[in-house]
């Protein structure tokens, strides 16, 4: 789960990160009347949307005055920003973040990163801040610093002197280095973080470090442990198929095919989805629907599947071990006696009790393709797929 630049700075304030004075906006009036509570003569107003790049897409924006302020904050809400990052449909810009200004004399760039193949978290640093890490990581990957951190004793105060020294800090500014590292994990581990970025961390004119933006992300998984993560989601920068499982309990992610997948278990989801692309055809989605997928379940799947108006077929794939083939072949015809459901529909059954949920859908009476592999379930649905697209 990703948060706002604004809520990130709140967390990493708590631990000793210095952030510049910012205020949050949520009309024009009110960006300039933040502007004015800040004072000074110069104020950042940030489109607050889950992405990077937003300088890039216009959504950041310097002010000198406070009707700058009024009109950029009138061009930026309700806005759609475009980035890299966000792809061809962009997030429409809900809230500004109205900020101080920042005299900067240097930039860096700063993450931790949750390493899951050597189960810890890496510091990534380098002396260039303020452009994209990846582009760097090609063009001058010497300019980029790991340092692994060991997970049971956390990061130690030589490793952050070490970060310190390399990126040429002076003197005064590397026990301020060491306390920003230090409370940048802190607040990383606390909190089940798995990534923590901030680009740029700016040294001022004046020598302090000052985090002039900030992302965090989380697991998803934690938030059980975490009510004050949970209650910082935005579900509007969400993709919505993907917002409505998460709320429903299934994990669901979009894609852009027109085979809607309804699967139990992620790595029979990821057979499937290759099954189909060799078939020829392609998946609209990967949704596991676990383990314990009752007849109510299995219809819940169905409504987030078909509410994607790309999906032309809908392919049902369950192996089950834990769970039973007649529930699934319940859920199945329940949802399709209640949904006036117009795509054609393959269903592939094996395991307990698969017999039994064969006969349920027999006896429905349903227009439902029955198979008896992956690879015919596959076939079937591509199949299905090419006859609407050429009558199309």
């Amino acid at each position: 789960m990703n948060i706002h630049e604004y809520q990130a700075k709140e967390i990493l304030s708590e631990y000793g990160v210095s952030i510049p004075v910012g205020y949050l906006a949520y009309s024009p009036e009110q960006a300039s009347y933040r502007a004015t509570e800040i004072g000074g003569e110069g104020w950042l107003v940030k489109a607050q949307i889950h992405s990077g790049a937003r300088g890039k897409a216009g959504g950041i924006k310097f002010c000198s005055s406070e009707d700058e302020v009024c009109q950029a904050a009138n061009d930026l809400l309700g806005a759609k920003l475009v980035t890299h990052q966000t792809g061809e449909g962009g997030k429409v810009c809900h809230r500004l973040y109205i900020e101080a200004a920042c005299n900067i004399a240097k930039e860096i760039y700063l993450a931790f990163v949750l390493d899951r193949s050597k189960e810890c978290i890496t510091v990534v640093v380098s002396a260039e801040g303020g452009m994209d890490i990846e582009q760097l990581a090609v063009e001058k990957p010497e300019a980029i610093i790991r340092v692994e951190v060991e997970t049971a004793v956390g990061i130690q105060p030589f490793q952050t002197r070490e970060i310190a020294f390399a990126l040429g800090l002076e003197k005064a500014q590397i026990t301020q280095m060491s306390q920003l590292l230090t409370g940048c994990y802190k607040a990383m581990t606390d909190w089940d973080a798995s990534m923590l970025e901030i680009n740029p961390l700016a040294v001022t004119a004046g020598g302090s470090l000052q985090a002039l933006d900030a992302k965090m992300q989380f697991d998803e998984n934690a938030l059980f442990r975490h009510s004050r993560i949970s209650e910082l989601r935005d579900k509007s920068q969400e993709e919505p198929r993907e917002m409505r499982a998460s709320d429903r309990g299934l994990s669901y992610v979009g894609l852009d095919g027109a085979i809607g997948c309804i699967i139990n278990g992620a790595g029979l989801a990821m057979a499937t989805m290759d099954m189909i692309k060799y078939a020829g055809g392609e998946p609209a989605n990967f949704l596991d629907i676990g383990g314990g997928a009752s007849p109510e379940r299995t219809a819940k799947a169905f409504n987030l599947v078909l509410s994607d108006d790309n999906v032309k077929v809908v392919l049902v794939n369950i192996f089950a071990g834990i769970n039973r083939c007649d529930w699934v072949a319940e859920g199945v015809v329940m949802a399709m006696k209640k949904i006036d459901m117009k795509a054609p529909l393959i269903v592939r059954l094996s395991g307990t009790n698969v017999e039994k949920g064969r006969k349920i859908i027999e006896e429905s009476n349903l227009p439902i393709i029955l198979a008896d592999t992956l690879a015919e379930a596959a076939e079937k649905a591509v199949s299905e797929w090419k006859k609407i697209t050429q009558a199309a």
